[in-house]
């Protein structure tokens, strides 16, 4: 019997041992590996790296896209499975194994269903957010993805505190859902139905103060609503208690080692384990080693303590792995020092407004989704032709009327350190704002000039910003003939720099349908199983909608549990 990780592990001083049947490393979607594995009567132990329990997953926007749900189901019926199968072949086109997906889409229902069974959440479809590809086979202009909706989460009672905080605290209570968010951003443009969500928004926040309720929404109410699960069903779930090691015997792996109050303690794990711990985003070296050399230190918005430690680790014992070199990236604001990047997310779909690269050009459809986004740049970069600073250019009436960076209201000046650190720059004239961007002054003039004369058309010849469902998701109603586009115009002008940011790292341990890490050759290895960010994306390349991040891990950790206890074959399954 050996154990991975730590050459003296095996002759080192350790607590008791502890025997459970499955033990899942890792509290984002690893809670929902956890939950299934209870119901499924299993016997299951959640140790979690951080202090903290609802890893990035808590940090997100809560969406899951997971096509056939309970609540899609009953709402859209005419949209099948067999749509959704059609769809990720098309997207994925042959970049991650097949199986992978038609997994996913065989057993997420059940999925969802389970979690239904197991927490206090209610789930809810953001009809209208359009997959990302609506226009591939299959594809959706009505969209796939779901969320919870607004959740208490004083319904932890004193884990409250153990659970991860958002990337934001907003001064007032308002549970803004992702189907809210799209409404908000459009307040000054769509008044009226703007006001009545926001309005009930915060009905709920601060209704819910009134009765000592604590309502959130996104990823906080998902991380939310799996601990109250998996509190309810009396399932240990161990903070600051990092993983060192995996513990096998006779190449199954039977156990792990985990460090708990600084006691290394051995769990043995007669059905296995479930590494759920995330992806490599805070580990620059392996992200300079297999992604990009120009990443900046620690940009990306997934947790601190996502430091590859799972999929180092599981590489100990013999697992391959693939997609290494991809992430969900997300453009960004340059964060000022010691802070954070904003994602910009519809942002870069709102007329007024254009992106240039260092040379003064536009390079891309900026309405596009993030994960694509963020792969053009990379492109470049691979094909000698890299896009340097990147800034979003745009007038005062976009200042004036939509949210920025998900924090700066309509009207609300830019910060003053946002301009003292380079970030944002203003000018009266395109010429001038170029000088002070650092960009060519004829390239962007011609630049700014062509825009303009295609968007008062509401057409794009260069890129196609409009064309797509995707796009006009995120688009101003109000504008017309494209709700994408609009030519800039008066005498103040802004841009703000720009840089590649991403929610996570997803490529990770080669795993199969069953959620079953393989080794190099492809074979078994029995007894570990990986999910979420810490396998490589089921989707390989692509993203195929909101929230298929973590729709996949929801979905595996089902599939991971019910394999470890036997029981996937027996499972009621909808064939794609």
């Amino acid at each position: 019997m050996t154990a991975s990780g730590n050459d003296d592990l095996t002759g080192a001083a350790t607590s008791a041992d502890v025997d459970v049947d499955l033990l899942v490393v890792g509290s984002g979607t690893g809670l929902a590996a956890a939950l299934a594995a209870h119901e499924a009567g299993l016997s299951t132990l959640v140790v979690e790296k951080s202090e903290y329990v609802g890893g990035s997953l808590a940090r997100s926007g809560g969406a899951f896209w997971v096509p056939g749900n309970p609540v899609l189901a009953r709402l859209q019926p005419g949209d099948t499975v067999a749509d959704a199968a059609t769809y990720i072949r098309s997207v994925v086109d042959g970049s991650a194994p097949q199986e992978r997906g038609t997994s996913f889409l065989e057993h997420g229902p059940a999925a969802i269903a389970m979690l239904s069974r197991t927490t206090p959440m209610k789930f809810m479809w953001a009809r209208g957010y359009s997959d990302y590809h609506p226009e591939k086979p299959g594809g959706s202009a009505m969209g796939r993805t779901c969320e919870c909706v607004p959740f208490d989460v004083a319904q932890l009672g004193a884990e409250r505190a153990r659970l991860r905080p958002g990337l934001m605290e907003a001064p007032l209570p308002v549970p803004i859902t992702g189907a809210d968010y799209k409404w908000l951003n459009l307040l000054t443009r769509a008044p009226r139905k703007s006001g009545w969500r926001v309005m009930k928004a915060l009905g709920i926040g601060l209704g819910g103060m009134a009765v000592k309720r604590e309502y959130a929404a996104g990823g906080q109410a998902l991380a939310a609503g799996l601990f109250a699960g998996v509190l309810r069903a009396g399932i240990p779930v161990w903070t600051s208690a990092p993983l060192v090691g995996l513990v096998t015997d006779g190449g199954r792996v039977t156990g792990a080692v985990v460090e708990r109050d600084g006691v290394s303690t051995r769990v043995n794990a007669r059905r296995g384990v479930v590494l759920a711990a995330g992806g490599f985003d805070h580990d620059m070296a392996m992200r300079r080693k297999f992604q990009s050399e120009s990443l900046l230190d620690d940009a990306s918005l997934g947790c601190a303590t996502n430091t590859g430690d799972a999929i180092r680790i599981g590489q100990e014992v013999g697992a391959g792995v693939s997609a290494m070199d991809q992430a969900w990236w997300f453009p960004a604001v340059a964060a000022v020092p010691g802070g954070a990047p904003a994602v910009l997310l519809a942002d870069r779909s709102l007329p007024g407004s254009f992106i240039v690269d260092s040379s003064g050009l536009r390079f891309v459809n900026e309405a596009m989704d993030y994960m694509s986004f963020g792969q053009r740049v990379l492109e470049r970069e691979r094909n000698g032709d890299p896009v340097g600073d990147m800034w979003l250019v745009f007038d005062q009436k976009y200042r004036n009327s939509y949210v920025l960076a998900g924090s700066l209201f309509p009207r609300q000046p830019l910060p003053q350190e946002w301009y003292d650190n380079g970030i944002a720059v203003k000018a009266s004239d395109p010429r001038e704002l170029a000088r002070r961007m650092g960009v060519d002054e004829q390239a962007f003039a011609a630049t700014f000039e062509s825009f303009n004369a295609g968007a008062v058309l509401g057409i794009d010849h260069d890129f196609g910003r409009g064309a797509s469902a995707y796009d006009r998701y995120y688009g101003d109603p109000t504008v017309a003939p494209n709700p994408n586009l609009r030519a800039l115009q008066g005498d103040s002008l802004y841009a703000v720099r720009m840089v590649l940011s991403d929610l996570g790292t997803c490529g990770g341990l080669n795993a199969d349908e069953r959620g079953r890490v393989l080794r190099e050759d492809g074979s078994t290895i029995d007894g570990l199983y990986a999910i979420g960010n810490t396998a490589a994306n089921a989707f390989g390349s692509t993203y195929p909608g909101a929230g298929a991040t973590i729709g996949q891990g929801l979905v595996y950790g089902y599939i991971a549990a019910l394999d470890a206890a036997g029981r996937l074959d027996r499972t009621e399954r909808r064939s794609a």
